[in-house]
């Protein structure tokens, strides 16, 4: 993978920020329109690359989605500092986003959920996740390999930076994840906006009206589904739509959401 477009970003300046979560496997590349949009509207943006993501498949061996749940609350108290922040997540990425505004209910001021990965497509995957205790999948095919990214538009698939393969136990990481998410579904307290890609390969986007349900404390849930484009939504052909409507939504909570002062951590 290219180092230079996996890299790790930060755009833009304003006193209110938006903290960015890539997808698994994936990298900052993923989400960096929507963040080039965020900064234009007056945000500071900060993108991490999360543990073991943006170089080799090795590298997913020793971390766990306990590394990437660190690093993004890390990441969301580096910018405690700021009047207002907000969290975009993509994918697994959004899964991460939905337990940071659940644990720092004061810190995270709106959501924006972009086709969060709260359960995969096809059958064989749902089996895969009942037998996740038995260890079966990592002793029978212990990589999984991939050949491309999950975009509609050839242009942005031909510059995509795919990493070749992951460990198959990380898979059981992400099941953890989806589960964790659906347990802090009712603890979210900030307005959410969900967006998913009707055409998605990889989640499923009836997902969205799930957790558009589950979400009973948000003051405001905005749910979009975007009839254009693949999973990866912000580099895909309805990524522009996308970029407006998470811009404009934040827009909106940075108008009429008072600043809440953040306690400084010790």
């Amino acid at each position: 993978m290219d180092p230079e477009k996996t890299a790790p970003f930060e755009l833009g300046r304003g006193e209110d920020a938006c903290l960015l979560l890539h997808g698994f496997t994936g990298s900052p590349w993923e989400v960096r329109p929507l963040g080039e949009a965020l900064a234009a509207r007056g945000l500071y943006v900060r993108a991490p690359q999360l543990p073991g993501h943006g170089s080799t498949p090795e590298a997913l061996l020793s971390v766990s989605h306990r590394d990437w749940e660190q690093a993004a609350a890390q990441a969301l108290l580096s910018l405690r500092g700021y009047r207002r922040i907000f969290v975009a997540g993509l994918s697994m990425g959004a899964l991460l986003a939905l337990r940071l505004a659940a644990d720092f209910p004061e810190q995270v001021h709106g959501l924006a959920l972009v086709a969060p990965a709260l359960r995969f497509k096809g059958p064989l995957m749902w089996l895969l996740k009942r037998l996740r205790h038995h260890g079966l999948l990592e002793r029978v095919k212990p990589w999984v390999f991939k050949t491309g990214t999950d975009v509609s538009d050839p242009a942005v698939l031909a510059e995509a930076p795919i990493l070749p393969a992951f460990p198959s136990a990380r898979l059981r990481d992400l099941w953890e994840l989806q589960d964790i998410a659906m347990s802090v579904l009712h603890r979210v307290r900030c307005s959410t906006l969900v967006a998913v890609a009707e055409q998605d390969h990889v989640v499923d986007p009836t997902c969205g009206p799930v957790l558009v349900r589950g979400l009973t404390a948000s003051p405001q849930v905005r749910f979009i589904s975007l009839s254009t484009g693949f999973h990866i939504i912000p580099r895909d052909r309805g990524g522009p739509l996308l970029a407006s409507e998470v811009g404009s939504f934040f827009h909106r909570l940075r108008e009429v959401t008072p600043a809440r002062p953040v306690a400084a951590t010790p």
